[in-house]
């Protein structure tokens, strides 16, 4: 059996550093440091890896002044689900209207990777734009079906 990658991404309502995105700011590197240690947690892109034209925030999403990404892999479905919606990350994703823009359709695709893949946010686009066009199905899925898609 595989594993999972997950890419969401956001426009912030107001530019890095404002001090009205302060709360998101502020926490997101204890965000992180919880999922580095949550049961199933694999990788997540950061640091440098921003910087790979394959994970190129800005040129991938436009706004580069607002525009976040988030990319990572698990062990299982159930994994990350429990990260997202049982820990502190769930208060977060409760107040993400104070820091993000509203958008109309899906910000964030799961779907099934080869353990050991490592992807990109490149490939994470091409599976969110799969997931707008076609709707969920077993390649690129939400948590609306993601209990069904990885069973």
């Amino acid at each position: 059996m595989g594993h999972i990658a997950q890419m969401n991404m956001g426009y912030l309502l107001h530019p890095h550093g404002d001090p009205r995105i302060a709360g998101f700011e502020d926490n997101s590197d204890r965000v992180n440091a919880l999922a580095d240690r949550s049961k199933g947690f694999i990788w997540r892109l950061q640091g440098e890896g921003y910087g790979l034209p394959e994970n190129n925030t800005g040129a991938l999403f436009g706004r580069p002044e607002v525009a976040l990404a988030t990319l990572s892999t698990w062990e299982s479905y159930q994994d990350f689900d429990h990260f997202v919606h049982k820990t502190v990350h769930a208060q977060f994703i409760d107040r993400r209207t104070e820091w993000f823009e509203h958008v109309n359709q899906p910000s964030y695709v799961i779907w099934p990777i080869e353990r050991g893949h490592i992807p990109s946010l490149t490939e994470g686009k091409a599976k969110l734009l799969q997931l707008r066009s076609e709707g969920p199905s077993p390649n690129a899925y939400d948590f609306a079906t993601g209990k069904s898609m990885s069973a």
